[in-house]
């Protein structure tokens, strides 16, 4: 039985703190039109970005809007015109503003049929999405390279390891400590190096003197200026974020000007954000599903148990507390 009300987050002033920025309101259901669908949320992803849209980086408007990417659920009423789902089918979504909320009315053509949903299926949505259109895209992933991938172990970067050497790349990952390791290691890194305990810059240096084809880049600061250092003649870098700097902001540096890095070695550095590559969204979701489906993409969520609403500040939280590995997600069944 579908209720009267439902219950979402929506951030209500802008604020790089997330527990401070949203509180959770309850609103009328809204029944789908012709071409959409009501789907019941059972699962929803947490994003470092979360930070930055409570905070207002993104173009959303003035507060309040609502909060959450992507999820994963039960179709539970059709609109007019609707044949590619039917009612009882799970689904994954990808929304700006339809994952913190037990329900979501959207368009039908956006829903990517699974068999089920669970949290690691919810973690394909914006973690292989992401990976996959930030390495081949973006990246222009080749076959044969080395390549550096930082956050190896996140919800973005344990995909992005399993890309970059289903195409034959030998591939550094790194992490912060070593269970994240053991992941890594188990996803098929050739080489990870543990930050914590290890200099990354020095055993670049030491161990690749010719170089790094392409990285592919989510942290910032320290291991920013590494990966650029490290880049070989034309290497390539994709910024994926810099989230080391999310919850405080970009600090200011002292420094010469990057260009003077990067027109003598002909290295490129390209910022990439998911939502400005949306024409290969569809296709390359639909692949990540179907490599999922056929095993040969493994989806980790992370363990830690997040449940309802209440709970996504916790989430969002231990998100960037950097002790998370694979996707965090937050479980509204």
């Amino acid at each position: 039985m579908i209720p009267a009300t439902y219950r979402k987050i929506v951030t209500r002033k802008f604020s790089r703190n997330f527990r401070e920025a949203t509180e959770i309101i309850s609103v009328p259901m809204q029944m789908p039109g012709p071409g959409q669908i009501l789907v019941k949320n059972y699962y929803a992803g947490v994003n470092a970005s979360d930070v930055n849209i409570a905070a207002g980086v993104y173009p959303l408007g003035d507060p309040p809007f609502d909060m959450g990417v992507e999820s994963s659920g039960e179709v539970v009423a059709v609109g007019e015109g609707v044949t590619n789902v039917k009612v009882g089918d799970h689904v994954l979504l990808f929304v700006i503003g339809g994952g913190y909320r037990e329900y979501l009315v959207t368009d039908a053509a956006g829903a990517y049929k699974i068999p089920g949903a669970t949290a690691g299926a919810t973690a394909l949505m914006v973690g292989a999405l992401t990976a996959r259109v930030g390495m081949y895209i973006a990246g222009e992933l080749k076959s044969g390279e080395t390549i550096l991938i930082t956050a190896a172990a996140g919800g973005v970067g344990s995909f992005a390891v399993q890309y970059a050497k289903l195409e034959g790349n030998h591939v550094i990952g790194t992490t912060s400590t070593e269970e994240k390791a053991a992941l890594l290691h188990e996803l098929g890194c050739d080489r990870v190096i543990v930050y914590t305990k290890e200099d990354v810059a020095s055993v670049l240096k030491k161990e690749y003197p010719e170089g790094i084809d392409f990285v592919f880049e989510s942290v910032g600061i320290e291991l920013f200026d590494a990966a650029v250092d490290a880049l070989k003649i034309r290497g390539r870098m994709v910024i994926n974020g810099y989230i080391s700097e999310y919850n405080d902001g970009a600090k200011p540096v002292n420094q010469p000007r990057i260009y003077e890095r990067l027109l003598w070695s002909s290295r490129t550095l390209r910022g990439f954000l998911l939502p400005h590559y949306g024409e290969y969204i569809q296709s390359h979701a639909q692949a990540a599903i179907e490599e999922y489906s056929s095993g040969k993409l493994k989806a980790y969520a992370d363990p830690t148990s997040f449940a309802g609403l209440e709970s996504v500040p916790d989430a969002v939280e231990y998100l960037h507390s950097g002790k998370s590995m694979g996707k965090v997600v937050v479980s509204y069944v």
